[in-house]
């Protein structure tokens, strides 16, 4: 009988290891709008930290330009999640009938993104602009989205142009090739703080975009069919890593030391930029009004249904 039990508590075992081994083989690709961005950032800190490994997941990360780019590469089923694509781009493509699905929010709001000259430039706010050229990443971002909200609030003949990275889009504003650039913190901080540029506006300033949610987290059929598990558990190290970063310095650390900046350019932009609450994944705020402002955009051509929101939107509960 002694022999018959430690041969079915080793049997067990092997089971269960068997499934632990299985689990942390689970690879998920990722397309991430913005390498560096506080808010884009999660799923490399929460691998850095150790997250992810202990839900079974490794992530293999793909840094894009911008959210189109990203929701590009999620739609042709090269990765299998993007991060920080626009959320009135997502709702164009699934309207068109792309295979895309909400997995969750990703930011709230549109503080964190601010448009600038150079110091010597005459223009001094937006509608000083006149037809000289203002910067956006990529079509279907939420920079895209603002810049064509701004444009049409301020009754602007700016000609939106887009630029790519913050980094390439500074590239071309001190280059003078682009007039009015955009950027997310850190990156312009250094900028800012010697009076090389000037900010003109922030991602508020599009009335349609304040307080609501500007960036989601999206998948795509084949992926929330084959992998739904392996997403679940996604979101799970995904919210337990966003409590991380804000709970204590360790994660700041983190998040630092992988960009190679100053642990107090770090806690400026999450302090400064980015409240907790703009990028809580489980909330998509403004619904309602995003829906409309996305047939007065262009976006889509109807107001979506009810059914269509709930086949679009799939965020796995908590």
């Amino acid at each position: 009988m002694n022999r018959f039990l430690s041969r079915a508590i080793l049997m067990a075992s092997a089971v269960a290891l068997s499934t632990v081994a299985a689990r942390a083989d689970d690879n998920l690709k990722l397309a991430v709008g913005q390498r560096g961005n506080w808010d884009t950032s999660v799923s490399e800190v929460g691998q850095r930290i150790g997250i992810f490994k202990k839900h079974g997941l490794t992530l293999e990360i793909l840094y894009t330009q911008g959210g189109g780019e990203t929701q590009q590469a999620v739609i042709s089923g090269s990765v299998d999640i993007g991060i920080a694509g626009g959320i009135m781009g997502s709702l164009s493509a699934f309207s068109k009938g792309a295979p895309v699905r909400i997995l969750s929010a990703e930011t709230t709001g549109a503080a964190d993104l601010y448009w600038y000259v150079k110091s010597d430039s005459p223009i001094t706010e937006l509608k000083d602009i006149g037809e000289k050229t203002i910067a956006y990443s990529t079509n279907g971002s939420s920079t895209h989205g603002i810049v064509t909200a701004l444009v049409k609030q301020y009754q602007l003949k700016a000609k939106p142009t887009g630029t790519g990275s913050p980094s390439s889009t500074l590239t071309s504003v001190m280059s003078n090739q682009v007039d009015v650039g955009w950027s997310a913190p850190p990156f312009g901080l250094d900028q800012l703080d010697k009076k090389e540029i000037r900010i003109i506006a922030s991602g508020n300033d599009a009335s349609v975009f304040k307080g609501q949610t500007v960036r989601v987290n999206i998948t795509n059929v084949q992926t929330l069919q084959s992998k739904k598990d392996a997403l679940v558990r996604y979101m799970k190290a995904y919210r337990e890593t966003v409590d991380a970063m804000y709970a204590d310095d360790a994660a700041l650390k983190i998040y630092a030391d992988w960009l190679g900046i100053p642990i107090e350019k770090a806690k400026r932009t999450r302090d400064g930029f980015f409240p907790k609450a703009s990028i809580d994944p489980d909330r998509i705020v403004g619904l309602d009004t995003i829906i409309n402002d996305a047939v007065e955009l262009k976006y889509t051509a109807t107001p979506m249904t009810k059914e269509q929101l709930a086949e679009l939107i799939q965020i796995p509960p908590r």
